[in-house]
Parts: structure tokens; C-alpha cells; sequence
């Protein structure tokens, strides 16, 4: 004989060790199968939903709610390919991100790096366009820089350009980087 034990909502909160109303919105958000109703209408988990709780929680905490929904709901399914798609997927964006962070890094550091040359005195002023140009952005995006104090050209006395000298472009280089990387 079979004895099917079922858990009340209270004790799947307490085995999961998290609170009552913590399971019925996973369970409304896909995140667990939905419960069998007893006779009186209470929700009836079994050992399955136990362990969809503890998955999921393990889940949203490493991929946040709607990629952990997308992956239980396919796992409820029974594509568990699909499933592991959805993490390889994430794992590799989460590669790029790692990549992209590596190589702003070692551009920041070749940027430290660099001291400023003897003659930085004397060195050209590049106007706002040539300076955009050389950093390979927009104009606008060097203007909205400014306007946020990020850059501070300084401005000719005769014609009010702003130019950059050559510590406004290692900053403009520092700022083109890190929004490249997706700092905004």
C-alpha cells in the first residue's frame, strides 16, 4: 500500500522556510506546478512541489523571477532541454558581460598607465567635434558628459570653443569605455 502524503500550504512555507503567501505567488506565478484541491478547497502539495519550491527559490535567486519561471514551466513541461537552453543562454550572456567587463578593464588600465607626455603644456586643444571623433562617440554624447560633470573643457577666451586638452581626453576615453561596458 501506497500512502501519498500531501503538505498544506503552511508546511511547504516551513520547509522551505519562507512564508505562506511566499508559496501561493509561486505558485500563481508558475514557479511551482499548481496544487490539487482538497474536498474543503485547500491547496494540496505533494513531495513534487516541494521540490519545485526549493528549485525555484535556488533559481530566482541566481536568474531572477521571469527566466526562473521560464525555466520551471518548461521543466513542468517536460522540456528539459528547453530548460537547459534557457541556462546555457543566460550563462553565455553572463560570459559576454565577464568578457566585455575584462576588456574595459584592460583598457582602463592601459589608460592609467599613460602618463602625460613632457610637452602636455603645449600640447593641441582639440575642439568638441575632433575630440568626439578621436574618441569614436557623438557629439551630443560629449556635450550630455559635460552637462552631467563628467567633462570639464576648458572654453577659448576669443571664440567660447570648448576644448580638450589632454587630460579632458584620457576622462573622455574613461567615460566612452565605461558606457560602452554599459555603465550609463
Amino acid at each position: 500500500m501506497t500512502v501519498s502524503r500531501t503538505f498544506r500550504t503552511s508546511d511547504l512555507a516551513k520547509a522551505a522556510q519562507v512564508g505562506v503567501q511566499q508559496v501561493r505567488n509561486y505558485e500563481a506565478d508558475g514557479l511551482i506546478p499548481p496544487a490539487e484541491r482538497a474536498a474543503n478547497g485547500y491547496r494540496q502539495y505533494t513531495r513534487q512541489h516541494l521540490v519545485a519550491l526549493l528549485t525555484a527559490q535556488k533559481l530566482v535567486a541566481a536568474y531572477g523571477v521571469k527566466r526562473a519561471r521560464d525555466v520551471m514551466q518548461a521543466m513542468q513541461r517536460g522540456q528539459f532541454a528547453a530548460a537547459l537552453a534557457l541556462i546555457d543562454e543566460h550563462h553565455a550572456g553572463l560570459a559576454g558581460q565577464r568578457q566585455q567587463l575584462e576588456r574595459t578593464l584592460a583598457a582602463l588600465g592601459t589608460l592609467a598607465a599613460q602618463s602625460p607626455s613632457a610637452h602636455s603644456r603645449h600640447a593641441r586643444r582639440l575642439r568638441v567635434g575632433e575630440a568626439a571623433q578621436e574618441a569614436g562617440v557623438r557629439v551630443s554624447a560629449v556635450h550630455f558628459w559635460e552637462q552631467q560633470g563628467l567633462l570639464q573643457p576648458v572654453r577659448d577666451r576669443s571664440s567660447r570653443y570648448r576644448l580638450y586638452d589632454e587630460a579632458q581626453m584620457r576622462r573622455l576615453r574613461v567615460v566612452a569605455l565605461l558606457r560602452e561596458a554599459g555603465y550609463d
